[in-house]
């Protein structure tokens, strides 16, 4: 251990430039960790806030925003199903949002009976009561400024219809452009012009002492013309949309591989150059009758010392920057164990790195010392 830090404090130039280079690898993969991480939370965001147990969405709907109708006779055949508790309806789409100051701006438009849980925003007159609200819209705190509703109430247009923001409300913060917005069922059908005996989803609860999946199983029975998905599968289906079929999560994946090739490059070449410049004092050590495993350890040694002390300043930056980062994206999100595994992926990329260091470490001959 002496000797490892003695090789790598004498030049702390280059040592400061291994750290520099983890610590930024480290920074990148936690980062965009937490970016892909908070995408797929957000994916799911819509799904994940009912309570609901099983979904019934149309057959081949690939994610919760671009939802397609079903028939509303759904819902009676799905109560007729022994162990339904309850099944409530959601609409869901696209609408023009008309602001104060006459600009319009596409959003991503919500209702849902309030059925579907006391966790989704729906606006309630009063918490104690399931009444709505008329005309009342909610909106996501990161999209209050571009919305013009930053202070409540505000009157304004859905699809020329008259409505007014009563609530800012979080953790529904927009990742593919357009805001979510949240209604009650009633006027988001107004607000869609969604035909009487059509709805968009239908979210069943599952009684006490009834088997999720086998109630399942009787609702695909009875209705062979839907998907009918519970609600993990479903919200599992979304992100799995936007990550793999939308490219967007490929592409924060693939930054934050190329920031561990960055780390591995930067390291394998800084361990690589200290390990050339004290080959002498590794032929000494096999001179005097060193064991490999005590060389091979001096090598390691430096690798793992560089990497936990980049990876600590890595991920002391970390935090900061994602604080600083969410009032321009409210949605990401770094969960307790990304930092912890990062750890374990920047210290694998130092041990990757001194593997080259380590055969030229063994390869050096006792008798170099005698030349030297």
């Amino acid at each position: 251990m002496r000797l490892a830090w003695r090789n790598l404090s004498h030049d702390r130039l280059r040592f400061a430039v291994t750290i520099i280079g983890i610590a930024f690898a480290v920074f990148l993969m936690v980062f965009q960790g937490s970016l892909l991480t908070g995408f797929l939370r957000a994916a799911a965001s819509g799904i994940n806030a009912t309570d609901g147990d099983i979904w019934i969405v149309a057959r081949g709907v690939q994610c919760f925003e671009f939802a397609t109708p079903l028939p509303k006779r759904f819902r009676e055949i799905s109560m007729g199903v022994p162990g339904v508790e309850s099944a409530s309806r959601m609409a869901v789409g696209f609408a023009v949002w008309r602001k104060p100051s006459g600009m319009s701006q596409l959003v991503l438009l919500v209702g849902a009976e309030s059925g579907v849980g006391p966790r989704f925003p729906i606006p309630y007159i009063n918490p104690n009561t399931t009444a709505a609200i008329p005309d009342a819209i909610l909106v996501d705190r990161s999209n209050a400024f571009s919305l013009e509703s930053v202070t409540v109430p505000v009157s304004l247009e859905v699809n020329q219809r008259r409505a007014k923001t009563v609530e800012i409300i979080d953790g529904f913060g927009s990742f593919f452009g357009a805001p979510y917005v949240f209604t009650s069922y009633a006027d988001a059908t107004r607000y869609l012009d969604v035909p009487q005996e059509e709805t968009f989803y239908i979210i069943v609860k599952v009684a006490n002492g009834y088997d999720v999946k086998t109630v399942q199983r009787e609702l695909t029975a009875r209705l062979p013309d839907a998907d009918v998905l519970t609600r993990e599968e479903f919200a599992r289906r979304s992100q799995l949309f936007w990550v793999i079929k939308t490219g967007a999560g490929g592409a924060l994946l693939l930054a934050a591989l190329l920031a561990w090739l960055v780390g591995l490059v930067i390291v394998s070449q800084n361990i690589y150059a200290t390990t050339m410049e004290n080959l002498e004092e590794y032929a000494t050590l096999k001179a005097i009758g060193a064991p490999r495993r005590y060389i091979r350890g001096v090598v390691l040694t430096q690798a793992l010392v560089s990497g936990v002390i980049g990876s600590c300043a890595g991920l002391i930056a970390v935090f900061p920057a994602a604080d600083a980062i969410t009032e321009m994206i409210s949605w990401i999100y770094t969960p307790w164990w990304l930092p912890v595994m990062m750890i374990g992926v920047g210290l694998l990329m130092c041990c990757l790195a001194s593997i080259v260091s380590i055969r030229k470490a063994l390869s050096v001959e006792p008798a170099r010392v005698f030349r030297a």
